[in-house]
């Protein structure tokens, strides 16, 4: 089963840790041999500022306008915080409007992002950055992209807590964790994964909310 005890990888900057747990886990679309918990990142005001403010390095001195963040994963209280440190005066980032909206998509029972007449206005013509909590196989931040673009929103890039890969679709992706951080992460398809082909038996299924033991 999975470790109860949480370990903690503390980063560079910030008194920010990243919780997880390692054992043999299944979304619905990957196995991974890590629980990543970011409950309290999610959650807790001091930890979603910590991490907005390490995200926001990454947009320091950039010409690229944020007009919108998109939130997925129950990060809006991050997105938030993030929208606060990317409009304060004495941040160099380009913002036509000196405002970001915080935007959470609709998803259906099919899984399509989708956003209501009122919300549009908050995505059409506007610069977005997509907010998630991890960027591993991709397939979330694709959807979010294809959704944006197809209400008529420009990407400029994918912002997580944890992430594989620096580029996902051709955006730059910024994290605060990557694979340096967890070594021998993987995420992968169920036919690829290496614990399955041991024999190792799933010890709980998660998703963005967390995670139940079988």
């Amino acid at each position: 089963m999975p470790t109860t005890n949480l370990i903690k990888i503390k980063t560079k900057g910030n008194n920010l840790h990243l919780r997880v747990s390692k054992g043999h886990f299944t979304t619905t679309r990957s196995h991974s041999n890590y629980y990543i918990d970011v409950s309290a990142q999610k959650s807790r005001y001091s930890e979603a500022k910590a991490v907005a403010q390490e995200l926001c390095n990454g947009y320091n001195y950039s010409t690229r306008i944020v007009d919108a963040i998109l939130c997925l994963d129950g990060t809006e209280v991050i997105g938030t915080c993030l929208a606060g440190e990317l409009t304060k005066n004495d941040f160099a980032n380009i913002n036509a409007h000196q405002t970001v909206y915080v935007v959470t998509p609709e998803i259906t029972n099919n899984t399509q992002i989708l956003f209501r007449d009122n919300i549009i206005p908050m995505i059409r013509g506007k610069h977005v950055l997509i907010l998630a909590i991890s960027v591993a196989t991709g397939h979330t931040a694709k959807a979010a992209m294809e959704a944006v673009q197809y209400y008529g929103g420009e990407v400029i890039g994918v912002a997580s807590i944890f992430s594989t890969v620096s580029e996902c679709n051709g955006y730059p992706v910024n994290s605060v964790f990557n694979p340096n951080d967890l070594p021998d992460y993987f995420a992968c398809r169920s036919h690829e994964c290496p614990l399955c082909k041991e024999g190792k038996r799933i010890d709980a299924i998660m998703n963005s909310h967390g995670y139940s033991k079988l």
